[in-house]
């Protein structure tokens, strides 16, 4: 029983950091901010990144490459907010 569970809390997970993704793509598209690309793009990672995890057979302690598209992801939304917060306002 535990399986399943898992893989329906995998499931949830992956469909929410799609739709995540898709709401910070939808204010790109809106403001051009390069914030929310960067946002968009890092939960699509992530979303992979679950998806991934949850068709492995590996335990989840073998799985150190997925571990670093998470870590790639978390570094990315921590460099769109330093990027937006060092931007200079146009004149």
């Amino acid at each position: 029983m535990s399986g399943l569970l898992n893989e329906y809390v995998s499931g949830a997970l992956t469909m929410g950091y799609l739709v995540a993704g898709l709401f910070f793509l939808r204010f790109w598209k809106k403001t051009q901010d390069r914030l929310f690309a960067f946002f968009a793009l890092a939960f699509w990672m992530l979303a992979g990144q679950r998806l991934a995890l949850a068709v492995t057979t590996q335990t989840s302690e073998g799985n150190l490459f997925l571990y670093g598209v998470r870590l790639l992801a978390f570094i990315l939304i921590l460099v769109a907010i330093i990027d937006k917060n060092r931007q200079r306002p146009k004149p």
